[in-house]
């Protein structure tokens, strides 16, 4: 396998919620393994996700997982989710289903630098930036 870079996001109690919710804006596979799938019966862990992987048919990967009871949680202060392409149906349809819920903080339009752009905290505190280039010309 080659390397990659690729997100990974935690969540508090929501990763499962949340994976699926990207799924059904991104489409594709999910995998989602539990911290009770893998022996730890504890009722405050056992269905919290472990690790959890999205592969959709654009060639994003989008991974998460819940953190542990008790472990310091400041969601969408440390990153930041980028899409960016010239693909503009794909990335406005995008945009509208991640809007959904979401705190949109710049509006998805035409910026100075010619590309459409917009930015937006999800409903799981998620933060994305969406780019538009346009066609040069």
């Amino acid at each position: 396998m080659t390397s990659r870079l690729n997100p990974y996001i935690n969540f508090d109690g929501d990763a499962r919620a949340a994976l699926e919710f990207y799924r059904s804006v991104f489409g594709g596979e999910l995998t989602l393994s539990s911290f009770g799938d893998f022996g730890n019966a504890d009722p405050a862990v056992a269905d919290r996700v472990m690790h959890g992987q999205l592969e959709t048919p654009a060639g994003y990967t989008l991974m998460g997982s819940d953190i542990m009871p008790g472990m310091p949680f400041s969601p969408g202060t440390t990153m930041t989710v980028s899409l960016s392409g010239d693909d503009a149906d794909a990335l406005h349809d995008y945009w509208t289903k991640l809007s959904d819920g979401a705190t949109v903080t710049v509006t998805l339009e035409k910026q100075v630098w010619g590309d459409e752009f917009g930015q937006l905290t999800d409903r799981f505190g998620v933060p994305w930036m969406i780019n538009i280039g346009q066609p040069q010309g």
